[in-house]
């Protein structure tokens, strides 16, 4: 006969929950775990881009230079961010997370979540990386107009995303075909 097996913790479980519907998509459900939960699923979406997306040669100064996730302005992460990146790598880059109140082209960012706050607005720090290749991300949620090269939206009860194509292509980063077919929007 079969032992039976201890019930994994809470945490554990909501990791499980976590990666799951990081794959799948899903919203969580409504309370502070779902909030938790949904922001796990975009902060993995956000380095789950990269193997998508194409930085010019000059991004990196070295093969196995960091992979940077900056969030600008008033984080809606805090360390759920920091425990989906923790010890990911993409290629050769290890993914590291930094945070700051202003976007600037020098930033050093190859993915930038957008949240705006008292030292920048979503849409001054949009405008402050036009055209550098930085792939930005805006979160629906936030009720913003202004919109990134990637807009994080729910739809049907599951965290989607759009893409500005257009706007890749202005920044000089190049999105892949299979990317774009997961979008719920493409605009070119």
């Amino acid at each position: 006969m079969a032992r039976p097996q201890k019930r994994p913790a809470w945490r554990a479980m909501l990791a499980a929950a976590g990666a799951l519907s990081a794959v799948l998509g899903e919203a969580p459900p409504a309370g502070a775990e779902g909030n938790e939960l949904e922001l796990a699923v975009k902060a993995t979406y956000l380095y789950k881009l990269a193997p998508f997306v194409s930085w010019p040669a000059s991004t990196y100064s070295t093969p196995n230079a960091p992979l940077t996730i900056c969030v600008q302005g008033a984080d809606p992460f805090g360390a759920v961010l920091d425990r989906a990146t923790g010890g990911q790598v993409v290629g050769t880059h290890p993914v590291v997370v930094r945070r700051l109140a202003r976007l600037e082209p020098g930033s050093g960012c190859q993915i930038a979540f957008v949240a705006g706050g008292p030292a920048q607005s979503q849409a001054q720090a949009l405008q402050a990386v036009a055209g550098a290749p930085v792939l930005t991300v805006t979160d629906e949620e936030r009720g913003s107009s202004a919109r990134g090269i990637v807009q994080l939206l729910l739809e049907g009860g599951k965290v989607r995303f759009s893409i500005d194509a257009a706007q890749a292509n202005r920044n000089g980063v190049a999105i892949s075909s299979k990317l774009l077919a997961l979008a719920v929007a493409v605009q070119r």
